[in-house]
C-alpha cells in the first residue's frame, strides 16, 4: 500500500485491531498497470451522423423516492441503468433497482428489484441498516459489476461498499460481498462515480471517506472482486464523489465535489502514473454548491461536464465543455432547469404549466399515463405548502462503443432521467 508504514505501531497498540491492521499495511505495493482508453471510434463517420438529442424517463414508480442513479452501455447496444428506491433516502425500505433500455423501441423497461437490505444482510452475515448509491459498469471481459453502499450502525460516515458482478449481463448475480478497504472497522468508504478499468483487468474505483473528514481514494480492485491496493486522491475535509476520466494510458483528470465554506467551486486533482499518485486539489472557474458532478472525454481530448453550476441549490443542471487544461469552459445546455433565476418554489398550477410538455416528451409511449398521473398528483417530494421546487442533481456520465453520449440524473428526486446525444450534436454546441 501506499500508505506509510509509521501506522503500524499505533495498530500494535490496539489489540482488537491488531492483526487486520498489521495485515493491511504491510500490504506490498500491487504493480499498476495503464488506464484501459477506449479505442478509437471512427469520428469521420460519426461527424457525418445527423445531429441527436434525446431526454427519457429510466424509472416508472410514482411512489417512490429515487436518487444516485448510474448506467452502463451494454454489448448489444442496449443500456442498463441503477439507482436507489425507498419510501425517503436512508429508509430501511430502500431497494437498489434497475432497469434495461431497448435500443430498438427507445423506451426503457420495467423497474428490476437487484438488492435489498434483506439480500445484503443474508449474504453479509452482518446486520444492514440502509442502502444506498449503486454504481453499475461493464468490464471489458463482459463482467457486469455492481457496487452499493452499506450501512450497519450510524449514518453515511459508517458506510461499507458491496459488490456483485453477473457473466450473463445481468441475468443472473452473485451474491453481495463487502470490499475490505479500511483497517479501522472497515467502516466509512463510499461509491458514487464511474469505475475505470485498466489494461491488466485491474478495477479502478473511486470512493470517498466522510469518518473523521472527508477526501476521496482511489482503490484497485482485482478482476475477481478483491481489494489490492489504494492511493490518496485528497485530504481533508472538504472534498467528496471524485469523478476520473483518463485521458491517455497514464494520464487521468478527478474533479471533485466540494465540501467545505472558502472555494465553493469544483476541485480538480491530476494523476501521470495511472492513479498510483495524485496531485493537491486545486480549485476550478465552475460554482459547486456541495453537490455531485461528472464528467466523461470527448474526441478533442477535451472534456464534458455536467453539474450544478450555481453558488447554492440544485435547481439547475448544466452540462458544460473544457479544454484538457481544465482552463476554458463553455457553458453548452441546461439540461434541466427552474425558470426562476434563484430556483424560487412556484405554485402547484404554474409548475404543472412549465415543466408539462417536457415532461410529457420526455416519458415515452409506455409511461405517456404516467406522466399524466404525475401532473394531476404532484406529490410531497416536489411540492410543499411554500410551493413546488425543482432539483437536479447526480449525474452520471458515460460514452458508448458507438459514440453515444449517455447521462443519467437524479429529476427532483422522483424519477431517474436519462440524456442522449453525438458527436454531431456536440459539435453543434461547441
Amino acid at each position: 500500500m501506499r500508505l506509510k508504514n509509521s501506522f503500524l505501531s499505533s495498530a500494535l497498540a490496539i489489540p482488537i485491531f491488531a492483526v487486520f491492521a498489521v495485515a493491511w499495511w504491510l500490504h506490498p505495493d500491487h504493480p499498476v498497470s495503464g488506464f484501459s482508453v477506449s479505442a478509437a471510434v471512427d469520428q469521420q463517420g460519426l461527424s457525418a451522423q445527423a445531429p441527436f438529442y434525446s431526454s427519457r424517463f429510466a424509472s416508472s414508480d410514482l411512489e417512490e423516492f429515487v436518487h444516485a442513479s448510474s448506467v452502463t452501455a451494454l454489448p448489444d447496444g442496449g443500456l442498463m441503468a441503477v439507482w436507489f428506491a425507498g419510501s425517503r433516502e436512508g429508509a430501511a425500505d430502500v431497494q437498489v433497482r434497475g432497469a434495461r433500455y431497448d435500443t430498438e423501441t427507445a423506451e426503457w423497461g420495467d423497474e428490476l428489484v437487484l438488492a435489498t437490505r434483506e439480500s445484503t444482510q443474508n449474504a453479509t452475515q452482518k446486520y444492514i441498516r440502509k442502502l444506498g448509491n449503486p454504481v453499475i459498469a461493464l468490464a471489458p471481459d463482459n463482467r457486469l459489476w455492481l457496487f452499493y453502499v452499506s450501512v450497519s450502525v450510524g449514518g453515511w460516515a459508517g458506510s461499507a461498499i458491496n459488490a456483485m458482478y453477473s457473466d450473463d449481463l445481468g441475468k443472473n448475480w452473485s451474491p453481495p460481498q463487502q470490499l475490505i478497504t479500511t483497517p479501522f472497522l472497515n467502516i466509512s468508504t463510499l461509491v458514487r462515480n464511474a469505475p475505470i478499468f485498466h489494461q491488466d483487468g485491474t478495477i479502478g474505483l473511486p470512493v470517498y471517506h466522510e469518518f473523521l473528514g472527508k477526501f476521496a481514494e482511489y482503490l484497485y480492485i482485482s478482476p475477481t472482486g478483491d481489494v489490492i491496493d489504494k492511493s490518496r486522491i485528497s485530504r481533508g475535509k472538504h472534498s467528496l464523489q471524485p469523478t476520473v476520466v483518463p485521458m491517455d494510458e497514464s494520464n487521468a483528470v478527478a474533479m471533485l465535489r466540494y465540501a467545505g465554506d472558502t472555494f465553493h467551486k469544483v476541485l480538480a486533482s491530476r494523476t501521470k502514473d495511472a492513479g498510483q499518485t495524485w496531485s493537491e486539489p486545486y480549485p476550478l472557474d465552475p460554482a459547486n454548491p456541495n453537490s455531485s458532478l461528472a464528467a466523461v472525454a470527448t474526441p478533442n481530448n477535451g472534456l464534458l461536464v455536467a453539474l450544478n453550476d450555481l453558488k447554492d441549490g440544485r435547481f439547475r443542471l448544466r452540462l458544460m465543455g473544457t479544454d484538457s487544461s481544465l482552463d476554458f469552459w463553455k457553458p453548452l445546455i441546461n439540461l434541466d432547469e427552474s425558470p426562476d433565476p434563484e430556483g424560487n418554489p412556484f405554485s402547484a398550477e404554474a409548475y404543472r404549466e412549465i415543466i408539462g410538455d417536457k415532461f410529457r416528451l420526455s416519458s415515452g409511449p409506455r409511461r405517456e399515463m404516467l406522466a399524466d398521473e404525475f401532473l394531476v398528483n404532484l406529490d410531497q417530494r416536489v411540492c410543499e405548502e411554500t410551493g413546488c421546487n425543482f432539483e437536479y442533481e447526480y449525474p452520471y456520465f458515460i460514452k458508448s462503443a458507438e459514440g453515444l453520449y449517455h447521462l443519467v440524473y437524479s429529476w427532483n428526486n422522483t424519477f431517474i432521467k436519462h440524456v442522449s446525444f453525438n458527436d454531431a450534436w456536440l459539435e453543434e454546441q461547441l
